[in-house]
Order: structure tokens, then sequence, then C-alpha cells
């Protein structure tokens, strides 16, 4: 006899959810979902206690700020056997609460956080998971064609880890539209837009990362005086800084932590080591 189809129910059906359930779909389970807009579902439509009723796995694929009041919702509903899963954004803090709600049910709980966009990546975006159930939630979601590893079972360190992530991906994000706005302003966005494509791509990121963390000791103070000079031209140009003020603050704390003692890193986790000692010590 052929095993019976895994039936996953997901809560919301936005980018994440839609993708996450066509590709589960592509690769043989039985999938359902609800969103308050009934229009954007494009597999079976069950109202959430439906789901609870009917799946064996619940997903819930919302927006974050809506994460818990969620899962108070569902939890009357949830039964022994199942597994509810949280793939929404939130800080560890935020996700050991739903995790809460969850403990209180007969249904077991797990984590998972989707790194990357998956608007860009599709099912080759990398998903952990974590928690008591998080194991066998990353064999689930592997066995169904997504790109899933397990991480630890301690609740909320996958979304810590994709929260710290995010302080790249997002201030990358935030610095390229600050750059690139003001280039457009001086005319030249698509020469410099293409000349740090083109850096990028011949450097690997590695080897460009390594050597910004680990100059950073030595060469904080003269890079600090780099970017007063850098907002000087964003102010000159009418835009007021923001990312790049920031970031001139953070190289303004370096050299105040570097004054007597600046030393001169083999690797970037010795960089690391030191800002972080002396970060403690402040």
């Amino acid at each position: 006899m052929s095993e019976p189809r895994v039936r996953i129910g997901f809560l919301g059906f936005g980018e994440a959810g839609s993708l996450l359930a066509t590709v589960m779909q592509q690769h043989g389970a039985e999938v359902a979902a609800y969103d308050l807009v009934a229009e954007k579902v494009t597999v079976a439509l069950l109202p959430p206690e439906d789901l609870a009723a009917r799946c064996d796995w619940i997903f819930s694929t919302v927006t974050t700020e809506a994460a818990l009041d969620v899962a108070r919702s569902i939890a009357p509903s949830l039964r022994q056997g199942q597994v509810y899963v949280d793939f929404n954004s939130t800080s560890a803090v935020a996700k050991l609460a739903i995790a809460e709600v969850i403990a209180a049910t007969p249904a077991g709980f797990a984590e998972a956080a989707i790194l990357g966009a998956v608007g860009a990546e599709g099912a080759r975006a990398r998903i952990l998971t974590g928690g008591p159930r998080g194991r066998e939630t990353a064999d689930l979601l592997h066995r169904y064609g997504l790109n899933a590893s397990f991480f630890s079972e301690q609740t909320g360190q996958a979304s810590r880890f994709k929260m710290l992530r995010s302080v790249f991906s997002k201030g990358a994000e935030a610095l390229l539209l600050e750059m690139l706005t003001a280039a457009h302003r001086a005319g030249f966005a698509d020469e410099l837009f293409r000349d740090l494509s083109d850096f990028m791509t011949a450097n690997p990121f590695e080897r460009v990362a390594a050597n910004w963390i680990r100059t950073h000791p030595l060469a904080c103070h003269r890079r600090y005086h780099e970017l007063r000079q850098v907002n000087e031209t964003l102010r000159e140009l009418g835009l007021t800084p923001v990312m790049s003020l920031a970031t001139e603050a953070f190289f303004d704390r370096s050299r105040v932590l570097a004054r007597d003692q600046a030393p001169a890193p083999d690797s970037w986790r010795q960089a690391i080591a030191w800002l972080e000692e002396r970060l403690g010590r402040s």
C-alpha cells in the first residue's frame, strides 16, 4: 500500500506561503490554506478550524505582527499528533511566546526561518528549523522539495540567526538605496551600480568582507573622517544622510574604543573578538 499523503494547512497565503504550498503540492503533499483575502488562495480554501481538524501540519505564514494572535486564535482547535510550525520573521522572544501558546495545546511546535528572498530564490531558499519538533519538520520540508535543515532544538535560535542575518541584508538594501538615490541625483546611477556590481562579482564576498572586518580596528579613524566627507557630499546633493550618518557614528565609536589599543588582527574573528570585548568594557 502507498504511504498516505501528508496534509498541510497554511495560515496565511502571501508570497512565502504560496511558494511553499506550491512546491510541496508538486511533490505530493495535500495542501489547504486560509487567508483573510480569499482570492489569494490557489489551493483548497478552508477556515482555520477546518484546517486544524483536517491537517497533520499547520504552517503559520502570516505577517510578523499577526503571528502571536494567529497562534492564540488557532490554539483551541489544535489536537494531538499535529505539529504547528511558525515560519514568521520574529525575534527569538516573540518566537518563544508563540511556542508557549502552542505548548498549552496537545500539538507539537517547531519554528522555521526562511533565509534570503523566496521571490528571488524560490524553492532554493534556505530554511532553518528548530524547537522540539524541528528535526522532523526539516525532514518533512526536505522530503517535499524544500531546502531545509535542522538548526537547534532550542526554540528561538533559528529565528535569532535569521534576525542577525537581516542586520546585513536589510542594512545593505537601505545602503544601496541611499547610495543610488544620491547617484541618480548626481547623474551617474547606472555607472555606479555597474562599478559596484563588477567589483563584487570579481572579488569573492568572503575575501572582501574578511578584509573589511580585519582592518577595522586600525583603519576606523581614517574611515570615520572619510564618512564625514561622504555625508557632506550627500548634503551637497540635497539629501539627508540616514544610513551613512549611522555608519559615521559606528566608526566614531570604534575610533574611541581603539584610542588606547588599536590591534592589527590576523583574522576577522580576532577583530570581532576585540570589538566585542571593548564594547563589553564600555
